[in-house]
């Protein structure tokens, strides 16, 4: 579904049913997909709200090139999944990531980031 891809969109839904589309990087897990975003992110209140949540291969700047898949999406707080979650990113966008830590670290965002598990 997403193989070779980079980003993904992620759509999530506000309370009146309208869409909110975000493009992410995520990292797989067999039929599991992680990704990880600012713990205040409107799409971390969407999803305290509803698991509902949709997906598609798109280019960094959110241009869907595929088509929508339904998923369950949810908020993950277990150490061990987090960091499982941080391994298969790691694993997909090395240096990237590890710059991108780097600079988490210093702006202090870091350590408020939310990981999200999604099921496709």
């Amino acid at each position: 579904m997403l193989d070779g891809e980079s980003y993904l969109s992620l759509a999530t839904f506000r309370r009146d049913g309208r869409a909110v589309e975000t493009p992410v990087w995520f990292g797989e897990d067999g039929d599991r997909l992680f990704v990880f975003t600012a713990g205040d992110s409107g799409k971390v209140k969407r999803l305290r709200n509803s698991p509902r949540a949709r997906i598609a291969a798109c280019d960094a700047r959110g241009s869907v090139r595929g088509p929508w898949h339904e998923v369950q999406a949810r908020l993950i707080t277990d150490p061990a999944q987090i960091a499982r979650a941080n391994e298969r990113l790691l694993a997909k966008y090395g240096w990237q990531l590890r710059l991108l830590d780097l600079f988490s670290r210093l702006s202090g965002r870091y350590g408020k980031r939310a990981y999200l598990e999604i099921r496709t």
